[in-house]
C-alpha cells in the first residue's frame, strides 16, 4: 500500500484549489501580449493548433511529472530531488536539479518585480486619466521617462515584492491558497469584461481573422519551435513552481486530469487575452507589435481615444498586475520552502529574507534601464544577462532533466502509484511521451533560441 506522506507546509484544500494555484503560478504577463502576438504573426490558427500540439506532446507530459516529483516528496523542490534520488537508488547530485529550479524561479522573480511594477505605476497613471487623448509620441513619453527614472522604477519593484512577501509569509492555506481563491475568479471575470469591451471596439471581426485565420503558408520550422517554445514558458514548467505546489496538491487528486485542466485554462487565458487586446488597437488604427510596447505604449493610445477608455484601461492594467502578482507569488515560494525546512526557519521570516534578496538582485534589473543600462556583459544589461541565463538556459535545462529522472530514473511502481491512472495505455503513452518527445521538444527549443538554427 502507498504511504501517504504530508507536507510539513500544510496542504491545498481541494484539487480545484490547485489548479487555480497552478493557473495562477502559469498565468503572467507573457500570456497577455506574447501568445497573441506570435499567433497572428505566425499563421493565426495555424499557429495555435501547433501550440495545442506542443502544449499536449511536449508540455503536459512534463508538467504530470513534475507535480509528480513535486506529490511524491512532499518537500521542497531540492529536497524532493533529495528524497526521490535516495529512495529510487539514484545519484544524490539529483538534488542540485532542484536547487537549479529554486535559482532560476529567484533569478526571474528578480527581474519579474521591476517588470510587474510598471503595470502597478500604469493602474494609477490610466485612472488619472493621464493617457486622455494622448498621441503615439505622448504615451512613448511617458513610458521613458517610468523606465528612464531609477527613483519611480524601485519605488515600484519596492512596492510589487512587498505584496509578494505578504502572500507567501502567510502560508500555503492563509496565503497561498485563500491569494489564488481571491485573486483567479476576479481575474478571469476581468478578462471577460475586457473581451466584452473589446467586442464593440469595431474592429472584432478584424482581430479575430488576424488571430485564427489558419494560414498554412506562413508555418515554416521556426514558426513550429516559436509555438513550442511559447507552450514551454508559458505553463512555467522547469522553474521549481509547479514541483513546489505538486507538494501541496491532496494525494487522491489524480495527477493527469488534473494537469490537463491546467494548461487548457491557461491557454484559454491567453486566447482570452488576444481576443481582448487586438480588437482594441486594431480599432485604433494603430500596429500590434509585440514585446511590452504593445502593452505600455500601444494600449494606452488606444484606451485614450476609445470611449469609457479610462475606466477600461484601468481595469486592464489591474488585470496585468493580478497576473504578475500570483505569478510572483508562485516564483518565491519554493526559495522559501526550502530555507524553511533548511533551517527551521518560520515562514514570515524565511519570506522575508529571501523576498528581501530577490528585492536587491532587482535593483540592478531596474537600474539596467536606466542608470547601468550603457554597463553590458557579453553584450547583455545585467536584467538581459539574469533572463538570457534563467529562461534561456536554466528552464530549458531543467525541463529536459525532470523528464529524464521522471521517466530513467523513477521506477514503474512509483510512477503508477503516484499519478493514480494506472498501467494501461495511458499511462504507456505518458511514459514514451515524457522518456523520448517531450526531451527532445524541449532540447530543439534550446538550440533555436541560442541560435543554432539561425
Amino acid at each position: 500500500m502507498q504511504e501517504v506522506r504530508q507536507s510539513s507546509h500544510g496542504h491545498f484544500s481541494s484539487r480545484f484549489v490547485f489548479i487555480l494555484a497552478a493557473v495562477s503560478a502559469a498565468v503572467g504577463l507573457g500570456n497577455i501580449w506574447r501568445f497573441p502576438y506570435l499567433a497572428g504573426e505566425n499563421g493565426g490558427g495555424a499557429f495555435v493548433l501547433i501550440y495545442l500540439l506542443c502544449v499536449l506532446l511536449v508540455c503536459e507530459p512534463i508538467m504530470v511529472a513534475e507535480v509528480m516529483l513535486g506529490r511524491r516528496g512532499r518537500q521542497s523542490p531540492i529536497n524532493t530531488l533529495k528524497r526521490l534520488a535516495y529512495e529510487e537508488g539514484a545519484s544524490n547530485h539529483w538534488k542540485y536539479l532542484g536547487w537549479l529550479g529554486v535559482v532560476a524561479g529567484f533569478l526571474i522573480l528578480s527581474f519579474y518585480s521591476v517588470i510587474a511594477g510598471w503595470s502597478l505605476a500604469y493602474i494609477f497613471q490610466t485612472a488619472s486619466g493621464a493617457f486622455e487623448g494622448a498621441s503615439a509620441e505622448a504615451a512613448e513619453a511617458g513610458f521613458n521617462a517610468l523606465v528612464g527614472s531609477p527613483a519611480r522604477l524601485i519605488f515600484w519593484h519596492s512596492i510589487f515584492m512587498m505584496m509578494v512577501i505578504w502572500v507567501v509569509a502567510n502560508g500555503v492555506e492563509q496565503g497561498l491558497e485563500n491569494a489564488v481563491k481571491w485573486l483567479m475568479p476576479p481575474l478571469f471575470v476581468l478578462l471577460l469584461v475586457m473581451v466584452g469591451y473589446a467586442m464593440g471596439a469595431g474592429a472584432y471581426w478584424q482581430a479575430v481573422d488576424y488571430l485564427f485565420r489558419p494560414d498554412f503558408s506562413a508555418v515554416t520550422p521556426g514558426t513550429v519551435l516559436a509555438a513550442m517554445g511559447q507552450a514551454f514558458f508559458s505553463v512555467s514548467l522547469g522553474m521549481g513552481t509547479i514541483m513546489a505546489y505538486g507538494a501541496y496538491l491532496p494525494h487522491d487528486a489524480v495527477i493527469p486530469r488534473t494537469t490537463m485542466t491546467v494548461v487548457a485554462c491557461d491557454t484559454l487565458v491567453a486566447i482570452l487575452a488576444g481576443v481582448a487586446i487586438f480588437p482594441i488597437v486594431f480599432a485604433a488604427g494603430l500596429d500590434p507589435a509585440g514585446g511590452p510596447g504593445l502593452i505600455f505604449m500601444t494600449l494606452t493610445v488606444a484606451f485614450g481615444q476609445m470611449p469609457m477608455g479610462m475606466p477600461f484601461g484601468t481595469l486592464f492594467f489591474i488585470l496585468l498586475t493580478v497576473a504578475a502578482w500570483t505569478s510572483a507569488i508562485s516564483l518565491l515560494e519554493p526559495a522559501v520552502a526550502w530555507l524553511v525546512e533548511h533551517r527551521r526557519m518560520s515562514r514570515p521570516w524565511a519570506a522575508g529574507i529571501m523576498g528581501v534578496l530577490a528585492w536587491i538582485v532587482g535593483l540592478g534589473s531596474a537600474l539596467s534601464f536606466n542608470a547601468w543600462a550603457d554597463y553590458t556583459l557579453f553584450g547583455l544589461t545585467f536584467q538581459g544577462l539574469s533572463e538570457y541565463v534563467s529562461t534561456t538556459l536554466m528552464l530549458p535545462l531543467g525541463g529536459v532533466l525532470i523528464a529524464v529522472f521522471a521517466g530513467y530514473r523513477m521506477s514503474r511502481r512509483a510512477s503508477v502509484e503516484e499519478l493514480g491512472m494506472g498501467d494501461g495505455l495511458a499511462y504507456s503513452v505518458w511514459r514514451t511521451l515524457v522518456r523520448y518527445v517531450a526531451p527532445l521538444g524541449v532540447i530543439a527549443v534550446f538550440l533555436n533560441v541560442v541560435g543554432v538554427f539561425g
